[in-house]
C-alpha cells in the first residue's frame, strides 16, 4: 500500500506538470530539450526520427488515464504531424514500433478510430518487410550511403518493436505478422544475449545465410561490454513476447535479464550508461532505469505473486530513487526524468531530457498507481 499511495503522489505531480506541457507542445514532435528545458521539436529536422512517436504516445496515455481536454488535442494533433513520415519512405526503419504501435494503435484502442488502425497496420507492414527469410532477422537501419555494408544488422532495441507484429496477427487474424516476431526473437535470444545474461547491442548477420558474424559496441562503451539499455529494451521485450506468445523461454529470458540488470544497479540503484564501462566517469542514463522498470513490472505481473514480488520492488527501488534525483517538477519547463544518455561515447547527448525516458517513466508510475495498464 506504500508503494502505491507513493505512485499515486506522483501521478499528480506528472498530471499536473504534464498538463500544462500538453499545450505547449501541442504542435511539436519533442526528442529532448534547450538549456531552458523547452521541448526542441524534430518534426521540421528530421519527421522520420525513431523517437517522434513518444509524444503523441504519451499524449494518448494520458488522455486515456484522465479524458482530459488538453491531452487529447495535443495528442491529435502530434498524431497528424506524425502522420507525414509516412511520405517519408526511405528514411522509415525498424523502430515503426515505437513511433505508431504505442501511438496510433493506443488511439485506436482508446477511440476505435479506424483510420488509427490503419496507420498502425501500415507500420506493421511496412516492419514485416524489413524481415530478412533467409536469415530469419528483421534488418535495423537503411542503407546510410556510407560505405558501410549494414544489411546484415540486427539491435536489441527490435525487440520492444515486436509487439506491433504480434498485435498485427491478431488485429487482422494473420499468422504471418507473429510469426516472424517469433522468428526473430528466437534469433535475438541466441546470438544477441550472452550466457551471463548481458546483452549485445548490434549483431551482424551473413544477410544469405544468418549466420553470426560479429558483434558491435554500438551505444555502448564497447564490444563485449553491457550498454545499460540494451538490458532494458532486452528485459522488456522478452517480457512482451512472452505476454504475446506465452512461450516460456521468453519469460526465462527476461528473468535471467531482470536480475543482471538488479545485480548492476543495486548499489544505489541509479543505472549507469554501460554496466560494464570504467568506473569513471560516471555517466547516468536515466532512460535505462525507466525502461527496466515498465519491464519489471510487466515480468512480476507474469508471475507467482511471491516470485515476482522481488521484480516490483526493484522497479519500485529504482523509481523511487530516479524520481528524488532525477526529475524536474516545475512546471514553466516541459521535460520530467533529467539525465538520460543517447551513447557512451561523445559529448554531445550525455546527461540530457529524452522524451522515451518521460514516456516510460510516466508509464511506471501509471501502472504502480493504477491509472494505466500497458501500450504494448
Amino acid at each position: 500500500m506504500q508503494d502505491k499511495k507513493w505512485a499515486e503522489e506522483i501521478w499528480k505531480k506528472i498530471d499536473t506538470k504534464l498538463e500544462k506541457v500538453a499545450m505547449r507542445s501541442a504542435h511539436k514532435l519533442p526528442y529532448t530539450t534547450d538549456a531552458s528545458n523547452v521541448h526542441i521539436d524534430m518534426q521540421q529536422k528530421n519527421i522520420t526520427w525513431w523517437t517522434n512517436g513518444f509524444w503523441p504516445a504519451l499524449m494518448w496515455m494520458m488522455y486515456g488515464a484522465t479524458k482530459k481536454d488538453a491531452y487529447l488535442s495535443s495528442a491529435q494533433s502530434t498524431q497528424k504531424i506524425l502522420r507525414t513520415a509516412f511520405e517519408k519512405y526511405d528514411g522509415l526503419h525498424h523502430d515503426v514500433g515505437f513511433m505508431w504501435h504505442i501511438s496510433s494503435g493506443v488511439q485506436y484502442r482508446i477511440t476505435g478510430d479506424k483510420s488509427a488502425r490503419l496507420e498502425a497496420l501500415y507500420a506493421a507492414n511496412l516492419l514485416a518487410g524489413r524481415y530478412n527469410a533467409d536469415g530469419e532477422y528483421i534488418r535495423a537501419w537503411n542503407d546510410n550511403n556510407d560505405g558501410v555494408d549494414n544489411s546484415g544488422w540486427a539491435i536489441i532495441d527490435c525487440m520492444m518493436n515486436l509487439p506491433l507484429l504480434y498485435w498485427a496477427s491478431e488485429e487482422t487474424q494473420d499468422t504471418r505478422f507473429a510469426s516472424i516476431a517469433i522468428k526473430h526473437a528466437n534469433k535475438t535470444l541466441a546470438n544477441h544475449v550472452r550466457p551471463d545474461a548481458s546483452v549485445r547491442h548490434i549483431v551482424e548477420y551473413n544477410p544469405k545465410t544468418g549466420e553470426f558474424m560479429k558483434e558491435y559496441g554500438g551505444q555502448g562503451y564497447a564490444e563485449g561490454s553491457s550498454w545499460s539499455r540494451g538490458q532494458a529494451w532486452a528485459l522488456y521485450g522478452f517480457v512482451l513476447s512472452y505476454i504475446y506468445t506465452k512461450d516460456k523461454k521468453y519469460l526465462d529470458t527476461a528473468q535471467k535479464i531482470a536480475n543482471y540488470f538488479i545485480s548492476s544497479v543495486c548499489g544505489d540503484w541509479l543505472p549507469r550508461c554501460d554496466f560494464r564501462a570504467p568506473q569513471t566517469p560516471i555517466i547516468y542514463d536515466s532512460t535505462a532505469g525507466a525502461i527496466a522498470a515498465c519491464g519489471l513490472l510487466e515480468l512480476a505481473g507474469c508471475l507467482e505473486e511471491n516470485s515476482g514480488l522481488q521484480f516490483k520492488n526493484a522497479a519500485v527501488q529504482m523509481l523511487r530513487v530516479m524520481e528524488h534525483a532525477f526529475c524536474d517538477w516545475n512546471i514553466a519547463t516541459d521535460a520530467i526524468l533529467q539525465m538520460g544518455t543517447e551513447r557512451y561515447h561523445g559529448e554531445s547527448g550525455r546527461h540530457i531530457p529524452i522524451i522515451y525516458g518521460d514516456f516510460f517513466f510516466v508509464e511506471a508510475i501509471a501502472k504502480l498507481s493504477g491509472n494505466w495498464t500497458r501500450n504494448w
